[in-house]
């Protein structure tokens, strides 16, 4: 035991996807064509009915990690966290709003790394599935 424990930040849950939570893409396509439609040309979070919405989303992920940042200032943390969030904390390090973009991969259980020095914040690593067995791994990343 390294003296580690687990702790939930409910910062981090994934996106609330309003009507949409739970379905499937043919289900989406078949009771919602016209959000689906613009969704599928331009991935963007506002189109989801009821949803959570982009800015929500973004400003409850950056509190969440800044909040991490700064009880971690010196040392190592992990977070287990979903895929959308990934993509928020991997799109704010470049300073760009993700808006439901998805500009990288990530695989369940894969790594992703964002290190802190001296107050620059860097991506380290993104969907590094090294660690995984062959036969898990459906989108192939590094490692």
């Amino acid at each position: 035991m390294i003296g580690a424990y687990a702790e939930a930040m409910p910062g981090l849950r994934e996106i609330y996807l309003g009507e949409w939570e739970g379905l499937r893409t043919e289900e989406l396509a078949q009771r919602f064509p016209n959000a689906w439609a613009k969704w599928t040309d331009e991935p963007n979070w506002d189109l989801v009915p009821g949803g959570e919405g982009a800015a929500r989303f973004e400003t409850r992920v950056a509190g969440a990690l800044d909040a991490i940042l700064e009880r971690h200032a010196h040392g190592d943390v992990l977070v287990v966290t979903h895929g959308g969030v990934i993509q928020v904390a991997l799109h704010r390090v470049f300073g760009r709003p993700s808006r439901g973009l998805f500009a990288f991969k990530i695989q369940n259980a894969s790594l992703s790394v964002i290190e802190k020095l001296d107050g620059r914040v860097t991506i380290g690593g993104v969907n590094d599935t090294g660690h995984l067995e062959p036969a898990l791994v459906t989108e192939p990343g590094p490692g």
